[in-house]
């Protein structure tokens, strides 16, 4: 049961998109906006990066789409997305680099009632999301929870209506597991879901469940911690079922070898040599504008978010950032000036 992966509670407020006029002196004050899936951690490096520096940190957890969107037009001082970006959305940024600053997970949660434990693989939830399995007592969700009484609720799949980084990951992992997904649906901070209802952000998405009985969604796992919510243990490339906990995901991001220079990383769906590998982790990203007047504070604080910053992950479902990784984070760091 995912219970087991709870430490405390935590508060996981959305705070509005900074704009221009949020902006302050040179190295008193940083914006940022983006990413719903790093906001909880974001949360406690703000305060803990604060109390240390006296620096106000100010950030708008309106989605990794956004955020994107606000970097690029210069409205805050650092973007975070889950995604990377694209080809084009770097050309837009005009000068940006994306630097990984944390690891972790996107949950598949669940609210059924009557049902604790549940086991789903890529092809279950490639027809529940495109709405070819409507029921939960299907046969094909009994076949992989033999052992489990699967009521007659109808499903309710929910998704991400916003740009959204936990999308992207969802759809990469689908896509690269299922053809048919890939082909029809594809991969992207925003798709086209054929059925379902949407929400916005980490919050809306986590209410509608809570709320909805017969509901499955994809969430970051802070999320799922925080509020309770059931996840679902996913199949890896081994045939394994495994749930986001800290060792699994580390597990999926130690099958990397090297980091691109552009350090874009998929850990969806590792191979099969990563037996206990939970197959929806994700590494999330600061974005960062080469020229900045905050150059200095901002490499001040990144770094800090990618080493003592990393001390409050694990009650929130975040995993250390593998050295590999981590060297590649600060040698891009470098070029912010």
């Amino acid at each position: 049961m995912f219970v087991a992966l709870a430490v405390g509670a935590l508060s996981v407020t959305a705070v509005a998109g900074p704009t221009s006029s949020a902006f302050a002196q040179a190295g008193t004050t940083l914006t940022g906006a983006g990413s719903t899936l790093v906001q909880p951690l974001e949360a406690k490096w703000a305060a803990d990066f604060q109390s240390q520096n006296g620096t106000q940190i100010t950030y708008g957890a309106v989605g990794s789409g956004t955020g994107i969107q606000q970097i690029t037009a210069r409205t805050v001082d650092f973007g975070a997305s889950d995604a990377p970006l694209t080809a084009a959305q770097a050309a837009a940024c005009n000068g940006c680099v994306q630097v990984p600053w944390a690891l972790t997970a996107t949950g598949v949660a669940y609210h059924v009632n009557g049902l604790s434990k549940l086991q789903l693989n890529s092809n279950v939830l490639t027809q529940i999301f495109q709405g070819r399995i409507s029921m939960w007592n299907d046969k094909r969700i009994k076949a992989i929870n033999p052992k489990v009484k699967l009521p007659a609720t109808k499903i309710t799949p929910v998704f991400r209506s916003d740009g959204s980084g936990d999308t992207y990951a969802f759809t990469d992992f689908l896509s690269r597991t299922s053809p048919a997904w890939k082909s029809r649906i594809g991969t992207g901070t925003q798709v086209n879901f054929p059925v379902g209802q949407g929400g916005k952000g980490n919050d809306g998405v986590t209410a509608i469940v809570s709320s909805t009985d017969g509901s499955i969604a994809y969430i970051s796992a802070a999320y799922i911690i925080a509020h309770g919510l059931k996840a679902a243990a996913l199949q890896n490339r081994a045939g394994n079922y495994e749930l986001p906990n800290l060792k699994n995901i580390s597990a999926a991001a130690a099958t990397l070898k090297k980091v691109p220079a552009n350090n874009e990383m998929h850990i969806v769906a590792p191979p099969k040599s990563a037996k206990t590998a939970y197959p929806l982790s994700t590494f999330t990203y600061a974005i960062l504008p080469k020229a900045s007047p905050k150059a200095a504070l901002l490499n001040k604080f990144v770094t800090y978010a990618m080493t003592t910053g990393q001390k409050f992950g694990a009650a929130l479902d975040f995993a250390p950032i593998p050295a590999i990784v981590l060297k590649a984070a600060k040698s891009t760091l470098t070029q912010v000036k």
